[in-house]
């Protein structure tokens, strides 16, 4: 029998009402809210159930969010006794991967992430910052790309991996837009102006990072049960102090999702558990590989099946 993973999604994955079956259906999973509510000393719960949806993206509100979601999901697999071989989140997701694994109490991890979102929202001043998902360019090409167009524009770098042929860039407003312009020289059939805050997994974070890595210092953290795959290295840890070390890095570094995946496939998982909002993970890795199997667990109904599915399942 092949391994099991349990991965989290990130940003772009929420969505106004989400979670609220699991808050109404599971005590357990209500006291997950409450305990976020609680931490940091607001109503989460009312803007992720309620929204408007103008609220809850904003990166501060929508991190501790997607984090609090997945959470209560993924307590309806542990008390079936489901426990995975090994774990990843795409971005913020990686600090549910790391609640998941053990490394992080959810108390730390929501108000860890809370502080996340505002460092970044705070790190470049609204309109100088802008990310673009390119569709269908080769990999090396587009990073020769951006190298040229940073030297001769402005800073731009490439900030998800998530799968072949859709790469997302970051930088200052000027290098996307020009990426937009140049992106046939890649190999690029199509360009996607996204809708974020800023241009979030550059250098242009390092202000984050730093902010950040002070709030690290402080929390404490776990030796991991379960290897996690982290987004900057695509390889598995397990030490507290690398993954501390590797959470500062991520806010500057590329997510290479494709590559933990692959990663992920190389020591043996071939079920993928997609845990919390949506089913963008689940997407992407049936874009890298179609040998796995991916299960999405985005709802009471579906964590039951998946509970069910997966229960006497024993860790390899």
């Amino acid at each position: 029998m092949g391994k099991l993973a349990f991965v989290f999604p990130g940003q772009g994955a929420q969505s106004v009402g989400m979670g609220k079956d699991a808050h109404d259906e599971r005590e357990s999973s209500r006291s997950v809210f409450q305990l976020a509510d609680r931490r940091l000393g607001y109503a989460l719960s009312d803007i992720i159930f309620h929204g408007p949806e103008s609220e809850l993206k904003l990166t501060y509100h929508t991190q501790p969010a997607l984090l609090t979601v997945s959470t209560a999901y993924l307590g309806i697999l542990e008390e079936a006794g489901v426990r995975p071989d090994m774990a990843a989140g795409h971005s913020l997701g990686e600090y549910s991967a790391l609640v998941a694994a053990g490394v992080l109490s959810f108390e730390d991890a929501v108000a860890t992430v809370r502080k996340r979102g505002e460092f970044m929202d705070a790190a470049v001043p609204a309109g100088e910052g802008a990310m673009a998902a390119v569709l269908g360019a080769e990999r090396d090409a587009l990073r020769a790309l951006c190298e040229d167009i940073s030297r001769q524009v402005g800073t731009v770098e490439m900030a998800n991996v998530n799968c072949p042929g859709q790469i997302v860039v970051s930088g200052t407003s000027a290098g996307v837009q020009a990426v937009v312009e140049r992106a046939k020289e890649a190999g690029a059939k199509r360009v996607i102006p996204l809708e974020v805050s800023g241009p979030f997994h550059s250098s242009l974070m390092r202000p984050a990072a730093e902010r950040l890595a002070a709030v690290l210092a402080e929390v404490p953290m776990a030796d991991a049960r379960v290897p996690v795959i982290a987004n900057a290295t695509a390889e598995p840890v397990t030490s507290a102090r690398d993954i501390r070390r590797l959470l500062v890095e991520q806010v500057v570094s590329p997510v290479l999702w494709e590559d933990c995946v692959t990663r992920m496939i190389e020591l043996g998982a071939d079920t993928f558990v997609e845990i919390g909002s949506g089913t963008v993970l689940a997407g992407l890795i049936r874009k890298i590989s179609r040998d796995v199997r991916v299960i999405s667990v985005n709802s009471v109904a579906s964590a039951e099946e998946a509970a069910r599915e997966l229960s006497g399942r024993v860790p390899a």
